[in-house]
């Protein structure tokens, strides 16, 4: 991709190397750095349409790095590299605005396409925040309140009620909601996920927003 620019921002030499020749090899102008300190630098001086990080740098986590950018109001698209592969780290990876995250071992005509993808597709900003009644969620921030007052959710009650509040009004599945915010193996006659809807209505108070749709699942109205 002729003019378009690239920061890498990887530890490892022998790996930013191999970065840095495949994107070359694409096409890419490339820069490289090997800690937070150095990515800062080139990020002042330089104007990027991409910038690969490795998660776990030794002067820090670049995912905390990309969350306060972001804040700022810093628009460039982030792959994020990590031998970090639980569903927990991958969602914390996106919501702070990383636009990209993949997997370590990976191929490398991978990593090419998915930062074209991104320099192609550029970064929308933070995801919007959802309202129901007087609840606001903000997935960028992982923040919850009702009312204004701030609620102390566990990842599940958050991940369920994003869900839900992604479309109020419309029922959703149990199925749905028990792959939101379980892996495929939870059983499908397991009461967890009463349990957590239970749970969340308690800390929503009154008003009921989330209502049974029996037989079927849930929604959220107000």
């Amino acid at each position: 991709m002729p003019g378009v620019r690239v920061l890498i921002t990887e530890d490892d030499d022998n790996l930013r190397v191999a970065l840095e020749g495949a994107l070359r090899g694409a096409g890419f102008a490339v820069d490289t750095a090997a800690d937070l300190p150095s990515a800062d630098e080139a990020l002042f001086v330089n104007a990027y349409d991409c910038v690969v990080f490795d998660r776990m740098l030794p002067s820090g986590d670049s995912l905390r790095y990309v969350r306060e950018r972001r804040a700022q109001g810093w628009p460039v698209p982030v792959l994020f590299l990590t031998a970090r592969d639980t569903e927990a780290d991958r969602v914390a990876g996106l919501r702070v605005g990383g636009g990209d995250y993949l997997v370590k071992p990976f191929a490398m005509a991978e990593l090419v396409a998915r930062v074209r993808n991104l320099c192609r597709l550029g970064w929308d900003g933070p995801p919007s925040v959802l309202r129901c009644a007087d609840v606001e969620l903000d997935p960028g921030r992982h923040r919850v309140t009702r009312g204004g007052v701030l609620l102390t959710l566990t990842r599940k009650e958050f991940l369920l009620l994003e869900r839900l509040m992604s479309t109020p009004g419309t029922p959703v599945s149990k199925q749905e909601l028990l792959s939101r915010g379980w892996d495929e193996m939870i059983d499908p006659r397991s009461n967890v996920l009463e349990v957590v809807i239970a749970a969340l209505r308690r800390k929503l108070h009154e008003p009921l927003l989330i209502h049974t749709v029996r037989g079927f699942g849930y929604l959220i109205s107000g």
